[in-house]
């Protein structure tokens, strides 16, 4: 197929897609000094109480002195995961152990953050599902399963994770994958209200990130950038529920009154021509959500446009806003205050939605107010957060569509980030140089910590782009996808590889760099004790030295680690947990371990001495036989295996599959029988699409010779 794989090189085919300073102590407000709340705050968490602390502004800002607990997502308002303790250390991380281990009962992705106060972690697995578990013991306190129904599995692009969960007051506060935000009792686990954010909203809407509260308000986004949404960020009380504020990403129909004044100035970069608004026009800010109390802004990150090619959604390009910037909101009425854009008219899925990390650093031999940003299209960015105004940007990780950034702060383009229908190897890929998993920043390194990587890929405009059509060669376009890009066309000829890179922001430059076996690692955690932690996709926990990057030590895990470290203290004891599980994107199609395990939660400790869960080898991989098909269907096939299976199974016999399983090792009875699973069949429970008025039973007949006849190419070439 002339935009889809080139004949004979299946085995090169599709890897894919689409895969985020230490702050001050300030004044806790009237009737509190920050020694009686710290004092307060101190005592609970030594404490094992199973009631979660009265977590707000002032006791997140008291935590921060000594960082005991892990209450916001960040560890603290400046999103830094740098821990102040350091009875774990370089002298003698050597002697962790594991301490305890709690089954999440998933076997999809893991990608939470778990929050730590009061004695209990917060925790939460795929499809949304929260545990509350006793971090002195690690059982079960309570578990809230907000029932996602599983036919929602295909609304989303890329597995159905969650990446956590925000305390307030007595509350805990989770979106579920179908769109809601979910209020609970932190105590009992008991609903006490929720709020449908994506009602009467058109195109498909999920919600993988972790809510933000700020001031008493519940702050969330949404997901949805590869299915014609249109991206905005609400705000809901805490108390009531009640939405307060609803603040949209990109500009909708010019013929209809704008929200608000931003929209008016977004629209002006925009060309109508294509009637962008009729595709949603994306933005959306599925991950990044950061506060500065003392300044009173919240900073969201922004996503790719919908479609992901520029030239489609808008013709005359135009920078269209907001796309792929950071935005900063005053949090009382979601009022738009200022906004850099990382990378204008951009058209290779570069979200600017990885985590950001706020700091005071001296730069130019004055101190700077900034903001920190390593987003997917491989270029570390430090902004004033005051102003917004660009301070340096440089790249990270090789990179082609851009030479570099004028003294503006505007990507100098090269001709391969301009787009157009030949196609290109884009380095970074829709995958990311960075992707969600989050960085962390140590202030007496000076060094930020990055989960760095290439996984290859070519794109192209579609020339022949008909949205939500599936005469087009694009991916996914069954399951409602509209890229208007073609993925692969030819074979990428860019390496793979998974990094950690210690990163000067002043010197915008790297101090030391460690290499991996392959991409897809986890986020970071760095501490006082000298120490950065990571998990990694072939299946381990490793610490290293924050300074030289010297290894210091590693655990088995079980199975492939995505999600970020966190560290607190119990008791007089300070534990790092991680919860683990295989998924995401990436770890859909491909693994890099060769056994599996449930997700789990894994709590390490000096002197631990408990024993590591059981993992299992996954089924051997043995190419699909047995299979009777028509050669000649086998073109026609993979048309229709790309439109509609490619981004969850990958391409049969090449990929190894990830979390859900590579159709060319599961047997030929399956595959015989493939009608019986695509139409309303027994994996419908599981999350996988029904099919049933897609596609036809001569359709199915056609992906089955697609399957068994690229299983026979691979064996051949064997």
């Amino acid at each position: 197929m002339r935009h889809v794989i080139a004949s004979g090189q299946q085995a090169q085919f599709l890897r894919l897609r689409f895969c985020r300073a230490a702050h001050r102590v300030a004044a806790l407000g009237a009737a509190l000094t920050l020694a009686a709340v710290f004092s307060q705050y101190v005592a609970a968490a030594d404490a094992t109480s199973s009631v979660a602390l009265n977590v707000n502004e002032a006791s997140v800002r008291a935590n921060e002195a000594a960082t005991r607990e892990w209450p916001v997502h960040g560890l603290d308002f400046a999103g830094t995961r740098f821990s102040k303790l350091d009875q774990i250390n370089v002298s003698n991380v050597k002697n962790l152990g594991l301490a305890w281990s709690y089954d999440l009962s998933s076997m999809r992705g893991i990608e939470a953050t778990p929050l730590v106060a009061g004695g209990v972690m917060y925790v939460t697995a795929s499809w949304s599902i929260v545990h509350a578990i006793d971090v002195s013991s690690g059982k079960n306190l309570w578990t809230y399963d907000p029932k996602v129904p599983r036919r929602y599995g295909s609304h989303g692009c890329c597995d159905v994770v969650n990446r956590g969960v925000a305390l307030y007051h007595d509350k805990l506060f989770v979106g579920s994958f179908d769109g809601r935000l979910i209020a609970l009792d932190a105590k009992t686990g008991a609903k006490v209200w929720e709020q449908d954010t994506v009602k009467g909203q058109p195109g498909s809407y999920t919600i993988t990130q972790a809510p933000i509260v700020v001031k008493g308000k519940v702050i969330i986004g949404n997901s949805g950038g590869e299915f014609d949404t249109r991206g905005y960020v609400s705000a809901y009380d805490a108390e009531s529920g009640k939405q307060l504020w609803r603040w949209f990403i990109v500009p909708g129909d010019p013929s209809k009154p704008f929200e608000d004044a931003s929209m008016k100035l977004a629209a002006k970069t925009w060309d109508p021509s294509a009637k962008y608004w009729k595709h949603g026009g994306g933005g959306n800010a599925w991950n990044a959500l950061t506060y500065d109390p003392d300044l009173n802004l919240l900073y969201i990150g922004t996503g790719n446009g919908t479609p992901w090619a520029a030239r489609l959604r808008s013709p005359k390009l135009g920078r269209n806003l907001f796309l792929d910037s950071i935005v900063a909101l005053n949090p009382d009425k979601g009022q738009y205050v200022w906004h850099y854009q990382e990378e204008e008219a951009e058209g290779a899925d570069h979200d600017s939605t990885a985590d950001f990390i706020l700091a005071d650093l001296t730069i130019d031999g004055r101190p700077r107010k900034v903001i920190m940003h390593a987003p997917k299209n491989g270029y570390f960015f430090v902004v004033d957060r005051v102003t917004g105004k660009f301070i340096s940007a440089n790249n990270f990780v090789d990179v082609n569509w851009a030479s570099g950034y004028d003294a503006s702060g505007r990507a100098i383009k090269t001709k391969i980030g301009q787009g157009g229908t030949d196609p290109v190897d884009a380095i970074p890929s829709p995958f990311g140089a960075h992707n969600w998993q989050p960085m962390s920043y140590n202030p007496q390194t000076g060094l930020v910590y990055i989960p760095a990587q290439n996984v290859p890929a070519t794109i192209a405009d579609d020339p022949v782009w008909l949205q939500g059509s599936e005469k087009t060669d694009e991916p996914q376009t069954g399951t409602g996808w509209n890229l208007g890009m073609t993925i692969n066309a030819v074979p990428p000829k860019s390496k793979p590889f998974g990094r950690l890179v210690a990163w000067d922001p002043v010197r915008q430059k790297a101090a030391w760099t460690r290499e991996y076996a392959a991409p897809w690692n986890g986020g970071t955690l760095t501490m006082a004790g000298g120490l950065v932690f990571q998990g990694t996709a072939d299946g381990r926990l490793v610490a290293y030295d924050a300074k030289t990057g010297d290894k210091l030590w590693e655990t088995s895990v079980g199975t492939g680690a995505v999600a970020p470290p966190v560290t607190y203290i119990v008791n007089g004891k300070q534990y790092v947990s991680i919860a683990v599980g295989w998924g995401g994107v990436y770890g859909l199609m491909q693994r890099h371990t060769n056994r599996q395990a449930p997700g789990r939660v894994l709590t390490f400790a000096l002197g631990g001495k408990a024993s590591m869960p059981q993992t299992a080898a996954y089924p051997a991989a043995e190419l699909l036989t047995g299979v009777k098909y028509d050669p000649a269907n086998v073109t026609a096939g993979q048309k229709l295996y790309v439109n509609n299976c490619v981004f969850c199974h990958g391409v049969p016999g090449v990929d190894k599959g990830g979390a859900i399983p590579n159709l060319g090792y599961v047997g030929s009875g399956l595959i015989d029988n493939l009608d019986k699973i695509v139409f309303n069949g027994p994996f419908v429970d599981r999350g996988m699409p029904d099919f049933t008025g897609k596609l036809s039973k001569d359709d199915v007949i056609k992906i089955q010779a697609f399957i068994q006849g690229t299983a026979d190419s691979v064996r051949k070439n064997q």
